[in-house]
């Protein structure tokens, strides 16, 4: 936990939020609220790496920093590189001298700065044990983050943005040694994919035009495909960070072809591969994807 400060047209209700959650007292009117550190137990922080898989190749940031444990056993203990950031100045040198008796201070770094003002683009992991208020404010910056980015949440959701994974975990550390629950919620930032997509494919020796319209919240899409004359739902539609999959079976020249696609997504175009299989016959085809139209946001 951190001291933080929120943007300003969040500073009346929002602030006394925070003072309810945590029991703090706000002087009204006050640009800054005073909430107690309270760090995520060891136990925790492993758990969270784990289940985001971190290692040698990623960038781990970790939005209110502490004493740096989390940033501190990213690099230690799975080899990763990265920063984190927190307001209270005591924090911060606490966690550059844990830095150094850990031996990863080449690696790491703690910056005393606003959390939502730090510049996240370059993570390939987000690491936060926040409020459920201040989640939902950080909720936007994080969807713009490079599609496949991880985030992790030591025991506070981001809503009806549903994790991708959840742990409950009983820790002995929790609540100053008298145990309790702890909650881990882990997201991947998922491609933006709302639109109208077309390609073309040559199949029975004729180049045939599809077209997928796909509907999209968070990470859960949808859709139709309009094959021909045909217009049929989409079956195991799947999307994960950057990776999306789907089949559907649909009649073509007379023949019923089962479609299964998988590919990356990359801005405007998709690439990957398409399997279609009839009775007779299964042929495997590069699948290139070109969206025409955005509709709406995720």
């Amino acid at each position: 936990m951190l001291s933080f400060k929120l943007p300003n047209r969040f500073c009346g209700r929002a602030m006394l939020g925070v003072a309810m959650v945590l029991g703090v007292a706000i002087v009204a009117g006050a640009a800054e609220p005073s909430v107690p550190y309270v760090p995520t137990p060891q136990e925790v922080v492993e758990r969270m790496l784990e289940i985001a898989k971190v290692g040698p190749q990623d960038y781990l940031i970790d939005l209110g920093s502490g004493d740096g444990r989390i940033v501190v056993t990213a690099a230690k203990k799975f080899g990763a590189r990265g920063f984190g950031v927190d307001l209270n100045p005591v924090r911060i040198k606490e966690s550059v001298e844990n830095a150094a008796k850990a031996g990863v201070s080449d690696r790491v770094a703690f910056h005393q700065r606003n959390l939502f003002e730090a510049d996240l683009s370059d993570a390939t992991v987000i690491t936060m044990y926040l409020l459920p208020r201040v989640n939902l404010l950080l909720r936007p910056k994080l969807l713009d983050l490079k599609p496949g980015t991880r985030v992790v949440s030591h025991d506070f959701s981001m809503d009806d943005w549903k994790p991708d994974a959840f742990v409950e975990m009983e820790v002995k550390e929790k609540y100053g040694n008298a145990g309790g629950d702890s909650s881990i919620y882990f997201w991947i930032v998922p491609a933006r994919v709302i639109g109208s997509w077309q390609w073309q494919l040559t199949v029975g020796g004729k180049p045939l035009a599809y077209e997928v319209t796909l509907e999209q919240k968070y990470q859960m899409i949808s859709g139709t495909v309009r094959v021909g004359a045909s217009s049929v739902t989409l079956q195991d539609a799947r999307l994960r960070g950057d990776q999306i999959s789907f089949s559907f079976s649909a009649d073509v020249n007379g023949s019923l072809l089962e479609h299964r696609f998988s590919g990356r997504v990359t801005g405007n175009t998709i690439e990957g591969m398409a399997t279609i299989a009839g009775s007779r016959s299964q042929r495997q085809l590069e699948w290139n994807a070109i969206r025409g139209a955005k509709t709406g946001q995720i």
